[in-house]
């Protein structure tokens, strides 16, 4: 061998005993700023409640308590260390399995897991203790952020049903073979358990999942052009959106209510000009708004003066006008199911309510 060669040679072991000895004085400081703000002493703001203030009768936040040992956090517990997203995961709604990786690990450690996000026909989120911040966090899979634990949560049931068995068992399967290959601990409740309750939540919330529609119609065989809906709707404040119906939207964007064709034809704004329709219809989506008797006002609001710029009459799906009896029994229903939902601690128009009623 040359001198050259083993000059090279020798610089080239110092070089690597030069990065060996940083990597183990970073790993060193890393594991010291990571004792400080992760100790023993730290409460897990996400499993914080008391159950001091549970009502006496049975609900869906006891049931889920039984049977995952899970509780959902206080407002006061989840609002400094929980963002809005990770603060909706709760027992009761979602079969959440939780890792404990031997190290801090980026997300990219779940890489079956995003591969697969889609293949459980609900709704599915992963939540992060992150390192920086000691927050919980909503977790991206591009993230360069180092995480202590993760919860990953898929929804039980949305409007288009009750999750199922064999679904919860393959997401399982997939987060546990994922967390032996990332030698992680896991916590993971009970599949037959789980399922009994994603069932439980989807009766509930098939027996409060109410809509109350008001229809307008004009007068024997006339119809009514698109760009005169489209004008009464926008001096009431309602906007045409993607799904084909004009939106009264809220404070934060979200829909209040909406008017639709009653025709199968959706409104588009390049065909307003040319389209006719015989009826329009407004809808409110009882669980999605907050205090929807109060909307239900606004609503009827809208629909009189809709009435008025368009000429029209309104009547209830039967096609019998509207009267003041009539009304109140919409009112007495509407009253029924907020407080349903509020004893089942799940309030309509609340961010939980819009991710069940989907």
């Amino acid at each position: 061998m040359s001198e050259l060669q083993l000059a090279l040679l020798a610089i080239g072991i110092g070089v690597i005993g030069v990065l060996y000895a940083f990597g183990w004085w970073q790993q060193r400081q890393y594991r010291r700023r990571f004792s400080e703000a992760f100790g023993t002493d730290r409460a897990d703001a996400l499993y914080q409640g008391s159950a001091a203030n549970q009502p006496p009768d049975t609900t869906m936040a006891d049931i889920a308590e039984r049977a995952t040992g899970y509780s959902a956090p206080t407002a006061d517990s989840s609002s400094t260390r929980l963002d809005e997203s990770c603060s909706l995961i709760d027992g009761r709604t979602d079969f959440i399995i939780e890792l404990h990786p031997s190290e801090a690990s980026l997300p990219s450690a779940l890489h079956g897991l995003w591969q697969r996000k889609f293949d459980f026909g609900k709704p599915l989120q992963v939540c992060g203790l992150a390192i920086s911040g000691g927050k919980w966090e909503r977790v991206i899979a591009e993230s360069p952020s180092l995480y202590d634990r993760f919860r990953i949560a898929l929804q039980l049931a949305d409007r288009s049903g009750a999750i199922s068995a064999a679904k919860l068992s393959d997401f399982r399967d997939l987060v546990s073979g994922i967390a032996k290959h990332i030698k992680a601990d896991s916590t993971v409740p009970d599949i037959d358990d789980t399922h009994r309750r994603a069932q439980e939540i989807d009766a509930f919330c098939a027996g409060v999942d109410q809509m109350i529609g008001v229809n307008l119609l004009p007068p024997g065989e006339r119809l009514l052009l698109g760009s005169k809906i489209a004008q009464a709707a926008a001096l009431l404040g309602m906007k045409l959106e993607s799904d084909g119906a004009f939106h009264l939207p809220d404070a934060q964007g979200h829909s209040l209510f909406s008017l639709s064709n009653r025709d199968a034809q959706p409104f588009q704004h390049h065909l307003l000009e040319t389209m006719g329709t015989a009826g329009v219809t407004l809808l409110l989506d009882l669980p999605r708004v907050e205090n929807p008797a109060a909307q239900f006002d606004r609503l009827m609001h809208v629909a009189n003066g809709l009435a008025k710029s368009l000429q029209v009459n309104l009547v209830d799906d039967n096609l019998m006008p509207l009267n003041e009896s009539g009304l109140a029994l919409i009112r007495e229903r509407i009253a029924e199911v907020e407080a349903q939902m509020v004893a089942q601690g799940i309030a309509p128009g609340s961010a939980q309510a819009r991710r069940l009623f989907s």
